[in-house]
């Protein structure tokens, strides 16, 4: 059966018309509504695009012009000196933007030994591998006392990550903090050391290296994650590269190189690739007839043909 609606049920020609005007006029307000939204949205969006941007500046700008802060304790020389017993002798904190000051002469017949190196540098990984045992009878017998200076001049060379930096960072925090664990701590960063190129270690390696030293890690751990020397490695690597260096008996204008070694004031010239007893002649002969001892280091034995 068929739809027989009577005509007076059926919308007029004027009334469908404007039907469809009120629906073309809410289409548009809702246009316009989503339109303006969308607006506002965008607009909120780039002002928190440009107060991030702002924000960022700022930091940036802040942490550029940061004063300074005072250098570590037990390193007014722009290094740390180890003596008997492996055991750092103490020195006031450097005062931000104060020159070092060269450390007090040694005991007679004691040998001054400084070392310049980056903890990032090749050579200086290589210098430690051949003479750290040597050294390290040194400093234990009392025959010598080691002046160790970390500077930063590979900060670029770790894929971003700025090891170079943060590894003289953690150096002068352990020497702040922990002085009588530098040595063991110097020598776990070159045992570890990583290659030029790559991220290195990062922080976390790092204060664990620290605490297997036996670092005071309550003082050490917020000092290396916050990079509480930053400033003054950073200066301690100008004043290393355009001298004078605090170093007694001995002008030196600067050096460009890691490692740079001093024997009571004479650089040493090494030859490289390293040899076993190169240096330990060397020691031998600037400390002239005041070296009591000659903890040299055993030959290697040749092998039976």
């Amino acid at each position: 059966m068929s739809d027989q609606r009577p005509a007076s049920a059926r919308p007029s020609k004027n009334e469908r018309r404007a039907e469809a005007r009120e629906k073309a006029r809410q289409l548009r307000a809702e246009h316009l509504k989503k339109e303006k939204r969308n607006r506002l949205l965008l607009q909120g969006g780039v002002a928190l695009a440009a107060v991030a941007i702002v924000a960022i500046i700022a930091l940036v700008l802040v942490n550029s012009v940061r004063p300074a802060g005072p250098g570590p304790r037990n390193m007014a020389s722009d290094g740390i000196r180890i003596a008997e017993g492996f055991v750092a002798v103490p020195t006031p904190a450097l005062p931000a933007g104060d020159r070092p000051i060269v450390s007090e002469a040694n005991a007679d017949g004691v040998v001054d030994i400084q070392i310049v190196l980056d903890y990032l540098c090749p050579i200086c990984g290589e210098f430690e591998e051949t003479n750290g045992e040597f050294i390290e009878t040194l400093i234990e017998s009392g025959a010598a006392t080691v002046e160790y200076r970390p500077i930063a001049i590979l900060t670029s060379r770790s894929a971003g990550t700025e090891y170079s930096l943060r590894a003289a960072n953690a150096a002068a925090c352990v020497a702040n903090s922990s002085p009588d664990s530098f040595f063991a701590f110097n020598a776990a960063l070159f045992d570890e050391q990583p290659e030029e190129g790559t991220p290195g270690l990062d922080d976390a390696r790092i204060i664990e290296l620290a605490e297997q030293a036996g670092a005071t890690m309550s003082l050490v751990e917020p000092c290396i994650a916050d990079r509480g020397f930053e400033s003054w490695v950073k200066a301690a690597t100008e004043r290393t590269r355009t001298g004078p260096l605090a170093i007694r008996g001995v002008e030196v204008d600067g050096i460009e190189g890691t490692p740079t070694i001093f024997v009571n004031g004479q650089q040493f010239e090494y030859r490289y690739p390293f040899d076993q007893g190169e240096f330990a002649q060397f020691v031998l002969q600037a400390a002239g007839d005041e070296f009591s001892t000659t903890p040299t280091p055993s030959p290697t034995p040749t092998p039976t043909p």
